[in-house]
């Protein structure tokens, strides 16, 4: 069992008297959870407590006028409109909301999605050329497209109109396309630049019903598919972004999508009760399964299908795929962790492995960022061209860093934080002993430690139901917008055990202030053995169901022997 690396705590500053005095309206505690997500007056905690929903006019984005006209024109031509995405759960749920609207409008309209061990991310010519073959004359991209002026130049020759949709980073070349829609572009105005893939095209319905209304049909139709398709891939949930996703919570406990019920009640969800968290650990997985071992089309289909009976059958088969991609997500890592027992202290993680299976990299990669706090690339070789997926940390800005090595790369992007690349199999030696150097360079004199962030100590004394409401009001929760975790010293371990497979977990009774809570901490069975009497916790306050019960418990994330210091 791998003991992962010791943490450092860090407990938030305590609320400033002159934003106390800005948030007297609302409790003390729900105050300072406020103020750490640096809430400081009465006017941005009630936009942050009651948005819900759109926030900005679409028209802001730069070209969005021109992306509708155009689609209106294919529209009115009853010209074939093809929706080209992503094969994972953004681009899936960007891909369906696009294809469904222009339906209703009565279009020819059908996605596209690329095939993620045949094709690759994003654009391709191939692709291109195969629907120009077809006869389509009108392809709008939905999360990826940014990157690719290439193909965008391929479009434009063959007399094809593209319009590119996408919230990933913009190269200084950006493609000669009719429309560019995308807020990181130079000259936006767009306010909220960390949308998704899928906010971005329940922008773009936004504004196509506003230039010409349908009667009976708005875009918060889908904004079921906006939660998902942001949760789970990973955007800050600040500003609009965490309004959407409120809003299509509350559309997802209504259960009014076929393959979504289904795929809930193929998981063991209670759909009336599902959280962000759910769409991250459940639903997310199970959606990017099919992509990740075959083709995101079943996705695709799930979500599409309006018979609940074939839902119900579509929702069965990516569980089970789901649950053969954990099997191979578990086999990768154990292989990668081998590979990585010589790392001798790099800064950088760099595993290849012909073996691997390009759908399950990033999981892996992510998992090495987790355990060993590096940034992490996991890549798979095949006979001409080695794929990869990077994971990094707070430190290390892997798209940044990618973008130094383009020379050697026949493609690559991404985030701050997660990214992926194409070299061919003579650049990968080269490739990987340059990031190595990059990231010795940024990072040799830094502590490489992860840091857990904490909201304030609390005694058990305030653990009482009436608090959860005020965590309620924190949700939905997410990267920008983190859970609400509390710290609390000298706590005494009444009982311990290991539980799951291996004993990876340890659950625990545990008394502070008299009173008594039960507690579970994923991932740190290793402490049965030596666990000391008296501990401090780093932990959140939540709802337990379990066989149709409700139950309060402490999920712990991390255990120090009491009064070490942080």
């Amino acid at each position: 069992m791998h003991i992962p690396l010791r943490k450092r705590w860090q407990v938030a500053e305590p609320i400033s008297e002159t934003v106390a005095a800005n948030l007297s309206g609302y409790p003390p505690i729900l105050q300072q959870l406020l103020f750490n997500r640096n809430i400081t007056t009465l006017q941005k905690a009630d936009l942050f407590l009651q948005a819900s929903g759109s926030i900005h006019d679409p028209f802001l984005l730069k070209d969005m006028k021109a992306a509708v006209r155009c689609l209106l024109k294919a529209i009115d031509s009853d010209e074939e409109i093809v929706v080209y995405g992503d094969y994972d759960v953004d681009g899936v749920t960007a891909t369906v909301l696009l294809v469904q609207l222009l339906r209703a409008y009565g279009a020819k309209a059908r996605g596209y999605i690329p095939n993620r061990f045949d094709e690759g991310y994003g654009l391709n010519t191939d692709a291109l050329e195969g629907l120009y073959q077809e006869g389509i004359r009108t392809i709008v991209t939905v999360d990826c497209g940014i990157r690719s002026s290439r193909e965008a130049e391929y479009a434009r020759s063959k007399g094809i109109t593209l319009i590119i949709s996408d919230h990933h980073e913009p190269e200084a070349e950006l493609p000669d396309a009719p429309a560019v829609i995308c807020p990181k572009q130079p000259g936006d105005e767009y306010p909220e630049k960390n949308l998704a893939g899928v906010g971005l095209s329940f922008k773009m319905a936004e504004a196509i019903l506003a230039t010409r209304p349908l009667p009976g049909v708005q875009a918060e139709d889908w904004i079921d598919l906006v939660a998902i398709g942001t949760v789970a891939d990973v955007v800050s949930l600040t500003g609009e972004n965490r309004s959407l996703v409120k809003a299509g919570l509350k559309k997802l406990q209504n259960c009014q999508r076929p393959g979504l019920c289904s795929l809930a009640n193929a998981a063991g969800l209670n759909v009336q009760t599902i959280s962000s968290h759910d769409i991250g650990f459940v639903i997310g997985p199970r959606l990017n399964a099919a992509g990740r071992l075959e083709s995101a089309l079943e996705a695709y289909a799930l979500l599409m299908e309006g018979d609940i009976f074939e839902a119900g059958l579509l929702a069965q088969k990516l569980d089970d795929q789901n649950r053969q991609r954990q099997e191979l997500t578990r086999e990768m890592q154990e292989e990668a962790e081998r590979q990585t027992a010589n790392a001798n202290g790099s800064e950088l993680l760099f595993v290849v492995n012909p073996k691997f299976n390009m759908g399950v990299v990033g999981l892996v990669a992510s998992r090495l960022a987790e355990l060993y706090y590096r940034p992490s690339v996991v890549a798979s070789q095949g006979p001409e061209f080695t794929r990869g997926s990077c994971r990094s940390i707070p430190e290390f800005h892997i798209t940044k860093a990618l973008d130094q090595c383009a020379d050697l790369l026949v493609r690559h992007g991404g985030h701050a934080m997660a990214a992926g690349f194409t070299v061919h199999n003579e650049n990968l030696a080269a490739l990987a002993q340059r990031l190595m150097d990059i990231a010795h360079r940024e990072l040799e004199n830094k502590s490489l430690r992860p840091v857990l962030q904490a909201d304030m100590e609390i005694s058990f004394r305030e653990l009482h139901p009436r608090l959860l409401s005020y965590l309620d009001a924190i949700e939905p929760t997410g990267l920008g917008n983190p859970g609400t975790i509390f710290v609390s010293r000298n706590v005494q371990v009444l009982h311990h055990r290991e539980v799951g497979n291996d004993g990876q977990h340890l659950r625990l009774t545990v008394r502070g202030d008299g009173i008594v809570h039960d507690a579970i901490a994923f991932r740190q069975g290793f402490w049965a053995r030596q666990l000391p009497n008296a501990v401090d916790i780093l932990y959140s306050f939540e709802r337990n169901y379990y066989r149709g019960r409700e139950s309060l418990q402490l999920n712990v994330r991390d255990i120090k022997p009491a009064n070490q210091p942080d």
